[in-house]
Parts: C-alpha cells; structure tokens; sequence
C-alpha cells in the first residue's frame, strides 16, 4: 500500500485499473452529454446542394458584365425557387430565378444577387453592377465534405453535435453506457434533509453534492445509503454496492481517529489497498482499493475536500468508465488576481474561478477554503495548485491550475 503520494502518481495508478466500458444506441434527441463508441462519419455533404445564402435572385454572372448604375443590365425574371423545392429547368441567359434562403442553385446558375440590390418587378429585374461567377452560393459540403469524420470514438456529444447527426439524418448513435456509480455515506452523526435536526446531527450534504458531480460527469448516480461508524457494516455495505455498481464512492472514516474505520473496512472486504492519503490539502484523506476488479474510492467526510477528492482523483476514473478519450483534467497557468498573504508548507488547492481582466486569465479564489466548506464550489470552474514549501504569494504570481468542469 502507497501512503501519501502524488497527485499525477495516484491518477496513473487509478488508471491502470481495467474497465471498458459496454455501447448502446440511443436516439440524437438523448445523446447530449454522452459519449461516442465508435467514430461518427458523414455520409452526405452537409449542405447536402448548393444553396442560397439570401433571398434574392439567381443569375448567370457574365450577364452582368456590362451593369453600371447609369446603364443597369435588364434579366427577365423566369420563375420562383422557394426553398424545400428542387428546380427542374435551367437559367439560361437573360433570365433570373427570384430565389428564397435556402433554396437550391437552379442548374447555368452561376451567381445570386441580394433583393436589395435590384430594382424588380414580378417580372423584371435591374441590376446595376457587375456580379462575378461564383458570387453568393453556399456550396454543397462547404460545412461537412461527405466522408468527413463529425466526431471521433471517445468524444463526449454536444448541442451542435446533435444537429449534425440529425443533418446526416441519423435516429440514433452510437454511445457508451453510462457508468453506475454507489455512494456510500459513513458516520452516525448524518442524517436526511427534511427531518429534525437533533443536537450534535449533521444534514448529510455530501450525497446531494456528490450526486450533482457524479451526473454531471456523465455517470449514473445510485444512492447506497448511510452507514454508521462500524468496520463490518461499511465493508458489507461496500460488497453490496460493488454488485449493483461499475464504482463506489464512500465518505468519511479516512482519517486516523478512533472512528475512522474505512481502511479496516476495506481490509476486512478483501480489498487490494492502492494507496492511503494524497499530498494535497483539503481533499489529502482518501483511500483508493480495488474488489474483484472495481474500484472504491474513499473520500473525506467534509463535503468540501470529498469534491475536491473526486474532481482530481476520481474524476480520471469515471471519465475512462464512460469511455471518453480525455480523461484526465486539462492543466493550464493562470495570474492570481488577488494576492495570496498565506504560506503553504503543503500542496494546497484552492478552489476559484476563471476570469479575463484586461486580456489576461487571471484565478479569482473563491470565499471559504476549508475542507467542510461547499459555497466555494458553487461558482468554481478552476481549481489552483499551490506546491508545497510556497511562500505567500503575490497578486500576477503565475499558478498551475486545473479545468475539472469541462
């Protein structure tokens, strides 16, 4: 068993733990936030004809040569191509089609004019400058050549790719199943939101915030209850979940106090311990081991450093069980906006926020760092590393961050 290790070290060792996820075809209108099984390829060009970007009229270019405002160029106007509509009969010189966004590029049609831009009539335009071949045509596969890769296998779907598979005309796509993830709450001083508060209780905040990450990381949520402080109960409980369940999450009991039972727990199951305690504050309690093959993460009783557990730990893991290609949170360096007057004899991460001031990326820390704390969550997309042995930090000191909501 490793004991308080790295943070990269503890991802790559979660992610050595095997685990493909199954496929299923779902239709487009359930895909957003799912992710491919197999590459998504176009078979039609997207448009699917060259169109008009505007209403207005098609003509042939060279017809216009001569136009100026003085002397504009007379086409008569030879029909109406609303859009939805095919046309049958070419333009030929000296003729116009009025034409409507959208609608395809009649055939000797080379060119298309703005309404604005003509004087007209029902059954004669004036044009009165030069349009070249080629002016105003959205061509066909301009957007999406046919054969063009829409989205690769691994690739988590979003809005605008939901509208590309309905523009191939797809009903369904291929996706990987959402992974089934338990969460287990120890501790006998938690009880349920709605009831009495009895003196020295405590809500149980952990299974509603973890439940809004787990769903938002794309994983289905299931609830495996509370369980008091007992070595027993909890390693049964675990068995009982790892059956129904891809991944279990349990919190509390990581620590070393005298109801701390989560690794005796997981001994008494059968576990292969990974590693105990990670270097980071909050969030450093936390216990990772394996049962028949899945994995069990035990993260803190606060509510605060269980998150921050999950986003850096747990996070790689579930993005791998739902089968996506990027699993790891994306690194980038962010300026502190504000200076940070505290030193930090161990690797901290603070929770904040992104924001652009001036043109430049600059970390906002957000109120309320402690490990019980939730309200800095509720506004945070960045988490800030902070290496150990730093001393107070001055505002523009550039910092490693993370990109854990993405």
């Amino acid at each position: 068993m490793r004991r308080e290790i790295e943070v990269s070290e503890a991802q790559e060792l979660l992610l050595q733990i095997p685990g493909k996820p199954d496929s299923e075809f779902v239709p487009i209108s359930e895909a957003l936030g799912r992710v491919t099984a197999e590459p998504v390829i176009a078979n039609l060009p997207f448009p699917p004809f060259d169109r008009s970007p505007f209403d207005g009229y098609a003509l042939i270019g060279k017809d216009t040569v001569s136009a100026t405002p003085a002397t504009p160029v007379a086409l008569a106007v030879c029909r109406e191509i609303p859009a939805g509509h095919m046309p049958e009969e070419a333009v030929t010189t000296g003729f116009a089609a009025k034409i409507l966004t959208g609608a395809p590029i009649p055939s000797g049609a080379d060119a298309v004019i703005k309404f604005e831009d003509t004087e007209f009539t029902a059954d004669e335009i004036k044009v009165f400058a030069p349009l070249s071949a080629d002016s105003n045509i959205i061509h066909a596969g301009e957007d999406i050549p046919a054969g063009t890769e829409i989205l690769p296998a691994g690739a988590l779907v979003g809005p605008a790719s939901m509208g590309l598979f309905a523009a191939q005309g797809l009903k369904n796509v291929k996706v990987f199943k959402k992974p089934v993830i338990s969460v287990i709450n120890t501790g006998s001083e938690l009880t349920e939101p709605g009831k009495p508060l009895p003196p020295g209780m405590i809500y149980n905040s952990s299974i509603f915030t973890l439940q809004g990450f787990l769903t938002r990381l794309g994983a289905a949520f299931l609830d495996g209850g509370v369980v008091e402080d007992d070595e027993a109960a909890i390693a049964a409980r675990v068995r009982e979940e790892l059956a129904v369940s891809d991944m279990v999450l349990t919190t509390g009991g990581v620590s070393v106090g005298d109801y701390d039972y989560a690794l005796a727990a997981a001994e008494r199951a059968g576990a292969d311990v990974l590693f105990w305690k990670v270097n980071m504050r909050p969030g450093g309690s936390l216990l990772a081991y394996t049962i028949d093959g899945k994995l069990v993460l035990g993260l803190s009783g606060n509510p605060g450093a269980a998150v921050l557990g999950l986003l850096l730990l747990g996070l790689p893991c579930i993005r791998k069980l739902c089968g996506r290609s990027d699993v790891k949170p994306e690194e980038c360096i962010v300026k502190l906006a504000n200076d940070m007057p505290k030193a930090s004899p161990r690797k901290r991460i603070i929770r904040g926020r992104l924001e652009i001031q001036k043109g430049e990326a600059l970390f906002v820390e957000n109120a309320g760092q402690g490990g019980g704390d939730i309200s800095s969550l509720v506004t945070c997309d960045l988490l800030a590393e902070i290496p150990a042995g730093s001393p107070p930090m001055a505002a523009g000191s550039c910092v490693k961050a993370y990109r854990v909501f993405k």
